[in-house]
């Protein structure tokens, strides 16, 4: 499992709650594996992260960096909700422009795809952490 593997203690769950309500562990199925869990409800399809949410991502797996822990961010398929997060998350790293962020993810994961809903909402996150213009 993850949890030991890679010293996951923190996991970010973007699905709605009907979509997990019998395919993800729960809160108390997380905390009894020493896992905290955030929940970060986002629409399927054809949802945004929103920025409160991007920003509260990054900062709940900042935290777990400090700490020497990693976190597991997931949506159902992997492809955009969770991904919109992780970009966020190397935009606040790095400072890099939200199309360099998606590449690098695309890079590794092929199948992510960033709607440009989701790149406008980068972009708003972007200059909010990194200031200037991000295109």
């Amino acid at each position: 499992m993850l949890v030991q593997t890679e010293n996951v203690r923190g996991v970010i769950t973007m699905n709605e709650e009907y979509e997990t309500k019998y395919f993800c562990n729960s809160a108390e199925e997380w905390k009894a594996e020493g896992v905290e869990q955030l929940r970060l409800s986002t629409v399927d399809l054809t949802g945004v992260p929103s920025l409160e949410n991007l920003h509260r991502g990054v900062e709940f797996a900042l935290s777990h960096r400090e700490k020497g822990s990693s976190v597991y961010v997931h949506c159902k398929a992997g492809r955009r909700r969770s991904a919109t997060l992780a970009a966020a998350y190397i935009i606040r790293i790095h400072c890099w422009s939200p199309e360099e962020a998606c590449q690098m993810l695309a890079s590794v994961r092929p199948h992510v795809i960033i709607r440009s809903s989701q790149l406008e909402m980068l972009r708003r996150y972007h200059q909010q952490v990194c200031g200037g213009d991000s295109i």
